[in-house]
């Protein structure tokens, strides 16, 4: 149910990428209380974009889920924003986090909903 978007102005190496997408599923489904098995991570390098007027490393993320509790939103805005630099070496500053609570009768699988 969760999925993460990550966009960087960064290239990223293949590898780097693996890794990267790697730890990001184990961590979003240990913070949420998730199965990795429902975790969906994608990473969009190299994108066009701007951030202050600059275009020094930048990323924007998003963390949809159901159920996505708001006491955990800090928690996991420290995670992703270390996770990302450390691994692609994007400033946490340089960094915005979106976090959106998807209704479950408006997040679709397998032919129906999470009614």
């Amino acid at each position: 149910m969760p999925y993460l978007i990550i966009r960087t102005n960064q290239p990223v190496p293949e590898q780097a990428g693996k890794q990267l997408l790697t730890k990001a599923t184990g961590l979003v489904a240990e913070q949420l209380g998730k199965s990795e098995q429902y975790v969906m991570v994608s990473l969009e390098p190299v994108a066009a974009m701007l951030f202050a007027g600059s275009n020094a490393p930048l990323a924007y993320i998003e963390l949809k889920s159901i159920a996505l509790p708001e006491q955990k939103v800090p928690a996991l805005s420290e995670t992703l924003c270390s996770l990302l630099e450390q691994e692609i070496h994007v400033p946490k500053e340089r960094i915005y986090i979106e976090f959106t609570n998807a209704a479950r009768h408006m997040w679709g699988w397998n032919g129906t909903t999470f009614l």
